[in-house]
């Protein structure tokens, strides 16, 4: 996948336009078992729902999302960089919701993503960014291995889809 791929910074209008490809990615991670903040039972509707408002939130430029299109042109993964922090943090980004389709996994979307929102984080003046994952999860194993710094774990900080509980890892990255 890596050498087909290509990674797009979606507009309002864009993520609009890819709603149902967008919606897919997001119903497959929730029911793969992902901790992406929804719960089960999760359905498309949802999904698209919470891509309207993620796509309300850029056309505010609040966060910028970032999508890996596949060889013919369609979304198989999705990483945001949430801008709208607070007065005195005008250096600093959240990372949120990296996204890879289940069928889409283990061929280097994951990677390509996160090397373009440090390249994206650095052009609009970051020079910190923050992010938490499940504790154990492959996203945490991931993010290690990508050179992010653990902060430590927060434990019983949320529910997995089926509600049990999981402990967070923080984690920071200078740029």
């Amino acid at each position: 996948m890596t050498s087909s791929t290509t990674i797009q910074i979606f507009t309002r209008e864009a993520i609009l336009t890819h709603l149902p490809q967008l919606a897919d990615i997001l119903h497959s991670c929730v029911l793969g078992g992902a901790s992406v903040s929804f719960m089960l039972p999760y359905s498309y509707e949802q999904a698209c729902d919470f891509w309207r408002g993620v796509a309300d939130s850029v056309g505010r430029e609040e966060r910028t999302v970032l999508v890996c299109l596949d060889a013919e042109g369609q979304p198989v993964g999705t990483v945001q960089l949430i801008t709208d922090q607070p007065d005195n943090q005008p250096h600093r980004a959240d990372v949120a919701k990296l996204l890879v389709h289940q069928n889409a996994r283990r061929c280097g979307a994951a990677g390509r993503l996160m090397q373009a929102l440090e390249t994206v984080a650095r052009e609009q003046g970051k020079s910190v960014l923050v992010l938490d994952t499940a504790t154990g999860s492959g996203a945490e194993t991931f993010y290690l291995r990508a050179g992010w710094q653990k902060v430590g774990e927060i434990p019983r900080y949320a529910l997995m889809p089926d509600g049990e509980m999981t402990a967070t890892s923080v984690f920071y990255k200078f740029l």
